[in-house]
């Protein structure tokens, strides 16, 4: 059975943002075995949940998937752990997008993709269809849960996920920002949360 890590970007970021590539170099020295898939998501949350959905189902026979979502990826992987059953690693993860996303709507630009889009009323409404029941103190998925937030957050309140999140594994770290400084010092513990070996 492959283990294949599925990092999930935020919003208006991609497969070229810096966590993922930490990641992406991270894998390929320490655990070579492991995949390391990072798509660049569609515009809209449908279109990218769909995406995610045909990626895992596509490898799902001979894959185990593990899961690192960033900011609006967060909550994509808290989606897809629900459907799944997969470990996730949620860092920053926004809480309620669909109300932050008040503020963008209208034209976009992708900083990395330079796609120009709209955001609509229709993608607030996507994102509420995905939202998740905070695991309980009884509720076996809590374990299915690493959770990563620096209080420095300047774009979320990170006491949200503290809050949805309480039952799960916590690492809440004083400080740093959105981008969550010094990810890479982290990669070893997720490592270790998806206990990842060298062997096939």
């Amino acid at each position: 059975m492959k283990k294949n890590i599925l990092y999930i970007h935020g919003f208006n970021s991609s497969p070229l943002s810096l966590k993922a590539e930490q990641t992406r170099q991270y894998l390929a020295k320490n655990y070579p075995n492991v995949g390391f898939v990072c798509p660049q998501l569609a515009s809209t949350p449908a279109k990218a949940i769909s995406q995610l959905e045909q990626l895992i189902e596509s490898h799902s026979t001979n894959s185990q998937w593990y899961l690192i979502g960033s900011s609006l990826g967060g909550y994509f992987a808290s989606y897809l752990e629900g459907k799944y059953q997969c470990l996730a690693v949620l860092v920053n993860p926004a809480i309620t997008p669909y109300e932050l996303l008040y503020d963008y709507i209208g034209e976009q630009v992708n900083p990395y993709t330079q796609e120009v889009y709209q955001v609509t009323e229709e993608h607030i409404q996507q994102l509420q269809a995905l939202e998740q029941a905070a695991p309980t103190i009884a509720d076996k998925k809590k374990n299915n849960y690493l959770v990563m937030v620096q209080t420095g957050d300047e774009v979320l309140n990170y006491q949200q996920a503290v809050g949805k999140y309480q039952h799960c594994r916590l690492i809440v770290q004083e400080g740093g920002d959105h981008s969550f400084i010094n990810f890479d010092k982290c990669l070893a513990t997720i490592s270790d949360f998806f206990q990842l070996d060298n062997t096939q």
